[in-house]
């Protein structure tokens, strides 16, 4: 994997999950981070855990709303001010919403995951791209979602962002590519993150265990991914080792979504 010794790379939700599964992959091949989340405390915990254990990055911590404008232009301008440049985003910030049928679901919880997960990707790409072009290029990766590849019962808001957000993707690499801007996005499916384990909550309050084994039970693999898995692959898609993979739509989930109907 290449070294990203010099490179300053911007991660939001970065407290947790996959956001902070992806700074320990950037931080351990030497990447300078911008730890961007909504959680200040814990923000601050996961810069203290990486700077443990990867003495040689540096690290700002940005506590902001991804779904406010001038929060997310402020994450990108702090970036500058630290580390003089940005070399890469990855888009990650986002919720679930609620488990609720479409004509069920509450419109103002809708608009909120419209917010956060279509706007905030929206937002971060609109300020980091000018920086990159300043820099001669660099790459993004975007999360979609296997819930932006195919349809998720009772997540309609959820999925409808995804695509959304699976579709701007693609618009970006066309239109920035010749800047040697890359961008990309992934589609994990159930990968065992806080936020996955709350949806089992929602899905079997009484026994939230017993929902997550019944969803392994219907991957190929027979189990539910790691963090470690995405953080692995997005480094890659930010590194200089990807050359030429742009506006792709990368599923990490098993081989689930290729499945139609039941195993």
């Amino acid at each position: 994997m290449s070294d990203f010794k010099g490179k300053t790379i911007i991660v939001t939700g970065a407290a947790m999950g996959l956001g902070l599964a992806a700074a320990e992959s950037l931080a351990s091949k030497g990447a300078d981070l911008t730890l961007v989340d909504y959680n200040g405390e814990a923000l601050e915990n996961a810069k203290a855990q990486l700077q443990s254990q990867y003495p040689d990055s540096r690290f700002l911590t940005y506590a902001a709303d991804v779904s406010i404008e001038e929060n997310v232009k402020g994450y990108v301008e702090a970036t500058v001010r630290e580390f003089g440049k940005v070399d890469g985003l990855y888009n990650n910030a986002g919720i679930e919403g609620r488990q609720a049928s479409l004509v069920d679901y509450d419109v103002n919880v809708f608009k909120k995951v419209v917010d956060i997960n279509l706007m905030g990707v929206y937002y971060g790409m609109k300020y980091v791209i000018p920086e990159l072009q300043k820099n001669g290029g660099g790459r993004i990766v975007n999360v979609a979602s296997v819930g932006g590849i195919r349809g998720v019962a009772n997540q309609t808001a959820y999925v409808a962002t995804k695509h959304a957000v699976a579709g701007m993707t693609k618009n970006a690499a066309l239109e920035y590519g010749k800047f040697n801007i890359l961008t990309n996005a992934i589609a994990p499916g159930a990968i065992l993150t806080p936020m996955v384990a709350e949806a089992f909550k929602q899905v079997n309050p009484d026994d939230p265990k017993a929902a997550e084994a019944e969803y392994a039970s219907r991957n190929p693999t027979r189990k539910l991914g790691d963090p470690t898995d995405v953080g692995n692959l997005v480094a890659f898609l930010l590194s200089d080792e990807n050359g030429y993979v742009s506006g792709q739509v990368i599923a990490i989930d098993g081989g689930e979504s290729n499945m139609y109907g039941n195993p």
